[in-house]
């Protein structure tokens, strides 16, 4: 019986005899310990994500709305609570005031956007400088018709004219302060608003010498589930901190699960294929009396000794990648200034525990044939590679294929939603099916492949009879670029054909000849349309601003509140806009109604003339009639509503944009930027920037770890085939002759890679797009051919590197 010098001994002897074997399997667990620390950094940063209160840090106790809408999907045990932000700020009824009152000083708290000569400005009640610090620098509070001024606002007239929510209204300046802004009475603040019943929050300020937890707690039984009461670091009513939260969830959650499969699916076969590769040593173990259970804890112990030091160093990286991910997300005002990383012990630690787990199962499962071929029959089976995988291995990748065709058709045949949940299931199905049955898959290439390849001499006919002699060693090596490819296409080309499909639907659909649009954070004049109408030449003149509502979409446990694009119009949208209607008419569009497009009807099951539930952006249940669907609902709104039902539930409500027919010089007056179709448009795509940016990110994040991990697994091959190429020096062949086997055996391997992902590619975006743009996919040569180039020249340096410096050691 074969027993070795002390416990363990044959793993800490392969490793100290031959550390070039286990270098491979090193950097794959390095990546895949980067890439799920990065992951697990942002997905706690998104958890832990706070600011310090500004506005009611003077405010022990805040009174506030939920500002996230809740549904239970599902009924009975499987019942699940959903909550989803509201797009904008969720108000509290102002009937608390009364309640609360005797609980110390209730402070109604309302802020919205005016205008004045100097530019937009933010209004509040003058109640709110109780808990601000607001100080008058001369006069008195102002009184019923009176305004205090602030900042640039103040100028030195006595009376001045703003433009409210309410409409332009002039009032007498009683006093004027440094800080920015404009205050009213708390009363007439609130008429002014567009929503005298409701408040952005309330502020309470306990009596002196109370206790602001107790006060916090009589408030909670006060106003009991109408509100919610807030303390320390909850007071901050930020919409922004909301949806940098869900980003951050979504990035470490939902990409992050997928890019830890893909991690954890590359290590894995890398520790695999590094363990094949020592066959030999194995069956040469077994034949001198090693038993399975050394053979199993020797490999075992191998994954021990390298896992833990990569995923230390591999944490380095992660970090890195994270502080990059997030700062640019920063910069693009996709996260507040105020949000810090949160990097702690716990996503470094289980992105560890995560290689090192996935390099246990692989040494286990890549273990299992070595340790029980019978002794005698282990070197004779060693000599020779298995040419058929095992039949679990065949019908589990049977079921793969069969699962990924079923996605596919399910997504193609059904709504929008369907297509979006089904397709990144049907990448993963098919990624799986080529791992599991890689080696047939690989024979079928190499004999398609490999008959233009004789064709090319010798060299030629001998790498196409290598690629099929040896059908798993090709596999391994197909994979990872068949994973680079798939994903980044995925990614990256659904984003170019709904950025296509979208620049048509706005190019046909646009009927205005201009466009003037409000400056970034304001709205434009309220009789900004009425004194466009009133020009020479214009026909037509619509506003229009943007924002989105949720729909709850499916039913049962499926069920979701999905966020969709809206367009609210203050006027009839038929002469500047073609929507594509397909039933009913935009002229029908009033109040109590809503135009929706069809694939979002598809998806809720709404019909012309039906009620369509949804939730307006703060978070107010509706049921408005459907009078119209139309298709082109991603280049403008996938939800038409009129102004007049969204004036009191959205933050700033004045239009954003002024679409006009016709043509004036007057329109350069009217208080915004001026521009044509073709600068509209480009507008638009700036506002599409941050969408196809944070896809090429996840592109180049999943795209760039399969292409090393292809890398790593190319020169691991073609590092062990040193006995081979040695062979062929020592019959004739020159140094030449073999690089260039090696260059064909490389184009091969990039060739089937390059077909394999992009039939995945198709099968997944197809449908998608089928369903999101009724169009199909959309690949820009240029951005193919650079995928394609990557591939090419991935595989002929990966494998004429090491390639070189082996007939270096055979010359030697």
């Amino acid at each position: 019986m074969f027993r070795p010098s002390r416990p363990n001994g044959l793993a800490r002897a392969a490793v100290r005899a031959r550390p070039a074997a286990f270098v491979g399997t090193f950097l794959a667990l390095l990546m895949t310990v980067a890439i799920v620390s990065a992951c697990g950094i942002l997905l706690e940063t998104g958890l832990r994500a706070a600011v310090p209160p500004t506005r009611y840090a003077g405010a022990p106790v805040v009174i506030a709305a939920d500002q996230q809408v809740r549904m239970t999907a599902g009924r009975g045990e499987d019942a699940e609570q959903l909550a989803v932000p509201v797009p904008e700020l969720a108000r509290v009824d102002a009937a608390l005031l009364a309640e609360l009152a005797p609980l110390g000083r209730a402070v109604p708290d309302v802020s919205f956007p005016v205008r004045s000569d100097a530019g937009p400005v933010t209004a509040s009640g003058w109640g709110s400088a109780a808990f601000t610090g607001t100080r008058l620098g001369t006069g008195r509070a102002p009184g019923p018709g009176e305004v205090v001024l602030g900042g640039p606002a103040a100028g030195g007239a006595e009376r001045v004219t703003l433009d409210t929510p309410a409409g332009k209204r002039e009032f007498r300046v009683s006093g004027r302060t440094d800080a920015p802004g404009v205050w009213f009475a708390d009363d007439q603040a609130r008429a002014l608003s567009g929503h005298p019943g409701a408040l952005d929050a309330i502020a309470l300020l306990p009596a002196p010498g109370a206790d602001p937890a107790a006060v916090a707690e009589r408030a909670r039984a006060a106003v009991g589930d109408r509100a919610h009461v807030l303390t320390g670091d909850d007071r901050v009513l930020d919409a922004r901190l909301a949806g940098a939260k869900e980003l951050l969830i979504a990035l470490g959650a939902s990409f992050g699960g997928t890019a830890t499969m893909v991690a954890v699916f590359t290590a894995a076969a890398a520790i695999a294929l590094c363990v094949g590769q020592r066959s030999r040593e194995y069956a040469l173990l077994r034949a001198v009396g090693a038993t399975p259970r050394q053979i199993r804890r020797s490999v075992a112990t191998e994954a021990l000794l390298v896992a833990p030091l990569a995923g230390v160093l591999g944490c380095l990286p992660g970090i890195a990648l994270a502080h990059w991910w997030f700062g640019q997300l920063k910069d693009k005002g996709a996260i507040p200034a105020p949000v810090e990383l949160a990097v702690s012990w716990i996503p470094l630690v289980s992105a560890i525990g995560t290689g090192l787990v996935a390099a246990l199962l692989a040494g286990w499962a890549a273990a299992r044939r070595p340790a029980r071929i019978r002794p005698g029959a282990a070197l004779a089976e060693a000599a020779v590679e298995r040419l058929r995988p095992g039949w679990i291995r065949t019908a589990l990748g049977i079921a793969a294929v069969a699962g990924g065709f079923t996605c596919a058709g399910l997504a193609s045949g059904g709504s929008v939603s369907a297509a979006a949940a089904a397709g990144p299931g049907v990448v993963m199905l098919f990624m799986l099916a080529v791992a599991l049955l890689g080696p047939l898959i690989a024979r079928g290439c190499a004999t398609v492949l490999g008959l233009p390849l004789r064709a090319t001499g010798p060299a030629g006919a001998l790498a196409a009879a290598n690629a099929r002699t040896n059908a798993r060693r090709l596999a391994s090596a197909l994979t990872p670029i068949v994973l680079a490819v798939a994903f980044s296409s995925t990614l990256v080309f659904l984003q170019t054909t709904a950025d296509r499909a979208t620049g048509h639907q706005q190019a046909a659909g646009l009927l205005a000849d201009h466009i003037v649009s409000a400056p970034p954070g304001s709205g434009l004049p309220s009789d900004a349309a009425a004194r466009a109408a009133a020009l020479p030449g214009v026909s037509a003149a619509v506003p229009v601003s943007r924002t989105s509502v949720l729909v709850p979409v499916g039913s049962g446990s499926g069920a979701q509140l999905r966020s969709a694009s809206a367009q609210i119009t203050g006027g009839d949208l038929t002469p500047v806009q073609d929507l594509g209607v397909r039933a009913g008419s935009l002229g029908a569009l009033r109040a109590g109604t809503v135009a929706v497009d069809r694939g979002l009807a598809e998806a809720v099951g709404v019909r012309l003339g039906g009620r369509m539930e949804l939730r307006l952006p703060d978070g107010v249940r509706a049921a408005p009639e459907v009078v119209a669907v139309y298709e082109r609902g991603l280049g403008f709104g996938e939800v038409t509503l009129p102004a007049a039902d969204l004036a009191a539930h959205r933050t700033a409500p004045a239009a954003t944009e002024l679409l006009v027919r016709g043509a004036s010089p007057g329109l350069a007056d009217l208080g915004g930027a001026l521009t044509d179709k073709s600068g509209w448009a480009t507008a638009q795509d700036t506002d599409r920037q941050l969408n196809a940016w944070a896809n090429t990110v996840m592109a180049a994040v999943l795209g760039g770890f399969a292409a090393l991990a292809a890398a790593n697994t190319l020169a691991m091959t073609v590092l062990d085939r040193r006995r081979e190429l040695t062979l062929l020096r020592l019959v004739g062949s020159t140094r030449r002759q073999v690089l260039r086997m090696i260059r064909w055996e490389a184009l091969l391997v990039a060739g089937a890679g390059l077909a394999l992902g992009s039939a995945i590619a198709a099968a997944t975006l197809i449908p998608m797009t089928k369903a999101l743009t009724g169009e199909a996919p959309y690949v820009p040569p240029l951005v193919y051919g650079s995928f394609a180039a990557g591939a090419l020249l991935l595989t002929l340096l990966a494998t004429a590197l090491p390639a070189r410096h082996a007939l270096r050691r055979a010359a030697v």
